[in-house]
């Protein structure tokens, strides 16, 4: 009998399979929609295309499979396509596209109902744009950076003193963590006037930079989505409780300021509640709850990006110690007797802002950029339909052996004299992407990249511990929504005399 039963459950378990695989096989014959889709690999039940990639290094798996199958490549995240982007002039096409600068919801972000207000994730609408407005007219603007250029100086000369004690007991240097904890106190001295950076704040920050970028069972499958069967969507919750937490204490604390009467301050705290009434009278798409969601990701997205970046030119610089030797010279030929670097040396320096540039283009902060069709759209041929996840590989455009020379090469004079920025307008490098999605605040994480990189040139000369074996850094990377080391880089600092 238990023989009978076995046999029975084995066959229905083998036409429950031939049916799948039918249906499958017939899909693919017969979808419209996929045959005028841009090649990729082939797409297996349920799964979709995922088990052709190797999702820790994501980036560089996609790249490859791209060398094999064109610039544009669809791959299949279950039964979603998804259109994976690989070269600058495809880049180009689809980012200056309007109809595709949707944006992907992985599951974590809807954590909080979060993707409601963030300006990362919502798509094109009034809302967005409200928000996206008010940021790069109110609060990156260059004379709101300028006034409050004074504190980012003095939090550099804090990561000074803080390296210099570090030296004095001959105890080697964390760079990421130096390098984080500077980069969370300017930008929380440009939002509040005030250093936040706890340990527990820099906890969030990496915890939902580490969330942020990894898709999960419920992207793949979103009809088990509601169980969040890894627990990425509680703990993305967490982070964001407490991100959301620091907020609404800073504007608590400020408004009872000035109903105190004590003087602004004009920071970006200020300025929001400066706009605040104007907004209600307005019925403006921009209130309290975009401002807060704006504010915690701005410690996310410009904390762990800028540190990381630290971090990895450090690494290259030290690898190549005549490098290391002529940024130090230049720093020293401009900055002088003056000891400090001012975000006003910056234009003077450009061996320094070149090897700030070749380190965002071998290591862009965020590998792959997720964006989405809001309509259908033709490309070189193929349809992309409405609701199509698209995934720019800026890693592997930042690459291309036909734009750069020896591209894997650390080599900073490749911009030396050249008219190439990471504005967004040379699709050739775009680290902080382009179009409509660029990078909000790119223009205090460019202050903030050379200020913290040029305070550690400047003051100290950098070596590897007596035990590095061999002097070889480990380059692993560590993946997340930011691609950072996965061995922390600890080097030792002798101050300059």
């Amino acid at each position: 009998m238990a023989e009978m039963v076995a046999s029975f459950v084995l066959a229905a378990l083998i036409s429950f399979a031939a049916i799948l695989v039918l249906k499958h096989v017939v899909w693919l014959t017969t979808d419209g929609r996929r045959r005028r889709l841009p090649p990729g690999p082939l797409p297996l039940p349920i799964i979709g295309s995922i088990q052709a990639i190797a999702w820790r290094g994501a980036h560089r798996s996609l790249a490859n499979l791209g060398k094999h199958y064109g610039p544009l490549m669809c791959i299949w995240l279950g039964r979603f396509p998804t259109i994976v982007v690989s070269t600058p002039d495809a880049a180009r096409k689809i980012l200056n596209n309007s109809d595709l600068a949707g944006r992907t919801v992985l599951d974590v972000w809807r954590a909080e109902g979060h993707s409601a207000n963030s300006v990362i994730v919502q798509p094109p609408g009034d809302k967005w744009r409200a928000v996206r407005r008010f940021a790069t007219t109110e609060l990156f603007t260059k004379g709101r950076l300028d006034a409050l250029q004074q504190l980012r100086q003095e939090k550099a000369q804090e990561l000074v003193r803080y390296v210099f004690e570090q030296t004095s007991h001959g105890e080697p240097i964390d760079i990421g963590h130096a390098a984080f904890t500077t980069a969370i106190n300017l930008m929380s001295t440009t939002m509040f006037s005030l250093d936040v950076g706890t340990h527990e704040v820099r906890s969030m920050a990496k915890e939902a930079s580490r969330l942020a970028g990894t898709p999960t069972i419920s992207d793949v499958l979103p009809a088990v989505a509601a169980a969040d069967l890894q627990g990425a969507r509680r703990r993305m919750g967490a982070a964001i409780r407490y991100g959301y937490r620091i907020v609404d204490e800073q504007f608590t604390r400020r408004r009872l300021d000035r109903d105190a009467g004590k003087p602004k301050k004009n920071d970006m705290v200020d300025r929001v509640i400066d706009k605040e009434k104007q907004w209600k009278e307005e019925g403006s798409q921009m209130n309290y709850d975009a401002v807060r969601g704006l504010f915690t990701e701005f410690f996310v997205a410009g904390t762990e990006t800028v540190s990381s970046t630290i971090e990895w030119a450090m690494a290259e610089l030290l690898q190549r110690p005549e490098l290391l030797k002529m940024v130090r010279e230049e720093l020293k030929a401009v900055i002088g007797t003056k000891k400090r670097v001012d975000e006003s040396d910056i234009s003077q320096l450009p061996y320094l802002r070149a090897v700030v540039k070749e380190t965002l283009r071998l290591h862009p902060p965020v590998s792959l950029a997720f964006q989405r069709a809001v309509a259908p759209v033709q490309i070189e041929g193929y349809t992309i339909p409405k609701g199509t996840n698209i995934i720019i590989n800026i890693w592997a455009i930042n690459r291309q052996s036909k734009t750069w020379v020896d591209p894997d090469k650390f080599m900073p004079e490749r911009f030396i004299n050249k008219d190439i920025s990471f504005s967004g307008k040379d699709f050739e490098f775009i680290p902080f992407s382009a179009g409509r999605r660029i990078c909000l605040g790119l223009p205090l994480a460019d202050r903030m990249l050379h200020l913290i990189l040029g305070s550690l040139l400047n003051h100290f000369d950098w070596t590897l511990p007596a035990d590095a074996k061999d002097n070889i850094i480990d380059m692993t990377e560590k993946y997340g929504a930011v691609v950072s080391m996965a061995t922390p880089l600890k080097v030792v600092a002798k101050c300059d005399e």
